[in-house]
């Protein structure tokens, strides 16, 4: 059974960073992809940031991408999020995401092709 378990969520002032953490079991990163995406009410699912097996890169939302880096740790079965010159756009429930498809088969960013997810953790920025 997968499960996503997310934390490091918080509330923060504007300019300051967050490490998001998702601890993972029942999954094997050695395919598909993970990945973060974050939610505000009334509107969907968007992505923030992918990691795919055997991907020549990382992928990241295109407007805040120097503001991001997603990693993934083998020892803790853990996948990050750092995020740093937070602003209250940034404020949303995000959640980490896993599918079993390659990086190549569809969008790495397009939260219809994931198949699990975690419960999310709230980042609230204050201005």
């Amino acid at each position: 059974q997968v499960k996503l378990v997310e934390s490091g969520g918080g509330a923060v002032q504007a300019g300051g960073s967050l490490r998001l953490s998702c601890l993972v079991s029942g999954y094997s990163y050695s395919r598909g992809c993970m990945a973060w995406f974050r939610q505000v009410p009334g509107k969907g699912r968007e992505g923030v940031a992918a990691l795919c097996a055997g991907a020549p890169r990382a992928y990241y939302h295109m407007y805040i991408k120097e503001r991001l880096n997603i990693t993934w740790d083998d020892a803790q079965n853990t996948l990050f999020l750092q995020m740093k010159s937070l602003t209250p756009g940034d404020t949303a429930m995000y959640f980490c995401a896993a599918r079993t498809a390659p990086y190549y088969s569809s969008g790495t960013l397009n939260a219809v092709g994931y198949t699990y997810w975690g419960q999310g953790t709230q980042v609230t920025v204050s201005s």
